[in-house]
């Protein structure tokens, strides 16, 4: 379908005294992974509400999927789907049941055993949600979250309590319905998480967009000087520099070949994001910031 997948301006939300959104501007385009990362307490919880139709906001324009989510009808709901930090609240079936029972509420849900197999419950298919662990319990909320088989996929912190098997066996899930043209927002607190999965990233801190970019880039993380560190007689040296090539080049010459101790290094994405969200009145300064 043309047009973006969400496109917010202006948006603002205010708890009595407090502003938890502040004048954010962001587009997701459409069959994209686009990646909120924040501290507690930051806005981002509050934007995604509202552009799940969840809250109401107080100022600014909000498009998803083309519709006002604070107005949008059933319809509208059905186009997209929700996977939340808390279990989902559901019945006492067994888990083929229960997704199928879910499926049912949508025109053109995907087939429930398929969703089962995707999610990696099919030995549990029989099971009841309580005799599940918290990492399979959390596998059926994501099943419940894509069988209607959503334009827009919000996903809220989805792999807490994931083993690192199962962790990526959701990355490659992602991968695939993103692949498929599902556009996704995903909030996640994992850092590798997002830089694996998104092609763009947001970084809110004090209800302000603080860096919007692809996680190679954000921040200046592909222009941000590199150290270069080696060493000499058992002495750890370093120096940092805007042409890591040319001084490992210069070193090797120095050494004839192999550097010892040789490493180069960049700024992390989890380095960058602490810099970023330590910022105090960056946002401020720079006025309202647009993605």
């Amino acid at each position: 379908m043309s047009g973006e997948a969400i496109e917010v301006r202006g948006l603002t939300k205010r708890y009595g005294d407090d502003t938890a959104v502040a004048g954010v501007d962001l587009t997701v385009h459409r069959g994209e992974v686009f990646s909120f990362l924040g501290p507690n307490g930051a806005g981002k919880s509050t934007t995604v509400e509202i552009l799940e139709g969840f809250r109401r906001r107080d100022g600014g324009s909000v498009r998803v999927l083309g519709e006002d989510p604070g107005t949008a009808g059933r319809v509208w709901r059905s186009r997209i789907g929700v996977v939340w930090q808390q279990e989902t609240q559901v019945p006492a079936l067994p888990v083929r049941d229960l997704v199928r029972h879910f499926a049912g509420y949508y025109p053109e849900s995907h087939d429930p055993d398929e969703v089962v197999e995707r999610v990696g419950l099919a030995e549990k298919a029989k099971a009841l949600p309580s005799s599940l662990s918290g990492g399979q319990r959390r596998r059926l909320d994501v099943a419940l979250g894509i069988v209607g088989r959503p334009e827009l996929l919000f996903l809220d912190e989805p792999t807490t309590g994931f083993d690192p098997q199962a962790r990526r066996d959701f990355w490659s899930l992602v991968r695939e319905l993103a692949d498929g043209g599902t556009s996704i927002v995903l909030t996640t607190h994992y850092l590798e998480e997002a830089e694996e999965l998104a092609d763009r990233v947001c970084v809110i801190a004090r209800g302000r967009v603080r860096a919007l970019g692809d996680p190679a880039t954000l921040g200046g993380r592909a222009s941000a000087r590199a150290t270069v560190h080696w060493t000499v007689e058992g002495r750890r040296r370093e120096t940092v520099t805007d042409e890591p090539a040319r001084v490992v080049g210069e070193l090797s010459a120095c050494f004839d070949g192999e550097v010892p101790g040789l490493s180069v290094h960049r700024p992390t994405l989890e380095e960058t994001y602490l810099e970023l969200i330590g910022q105090d009145g960056g946002a401020e300064a720079a006025g309202r910031s647009t993605v």
